[in-house]
């Protein structure tokens, strides 16, 4: 289809991965403006995927050399991370939070040029 994919990966803290993939689900397939027009106007965990696409989006221009127009989100996915941290506490003892940990990954591609 077309040569390279243009990636960015952010770790975010204090997400759930399900929720997240309510949002991913909506935003995928679509040209990289109107994925950001339509988080827009969701009121869930859209700042962390809109910063994902903005910043794979300044990847593929600053890198690649590609037009914001060409591109559309090929691939977005929320990927689970460690849900368990430990903090230390005196006379060397442990204690251990549970927290929602959550990986983004998006790839932007260039649409073929139909002449």
């Amino acid at each position: 289809m077309t040569m390279a994919n243009s990636v960015h990966a952010v770790l975010d803290l204090f997400h759930d991965a399900r929720k997240v993939r309510l949002v991913i689900d909506t935003v995928r397939g679509l040209g990289a403006d109107e994925a950001l027009d339509l988080l827009k106007s969701c009121p869930r965990q859209r700042r962390a995927v809109s910063k994902t696409i903005r910043s794979a989006i300044a990847n593929a221009e600053e890198n690649q050399g590609w037009s914001r127009d060409d591109l559309f989100v090929s691939e977005i996915r929320a990927d689970e991370g460690p849900r368990r941290q430990w903090r230390r506490l005196a006379r060397a003892a442990a204690s251990s939070d549970i927290q929602a940990h959550v990986a983004h990954h998006g790839c932007l591609t260039e649409r073929e040029q139909v002449a």
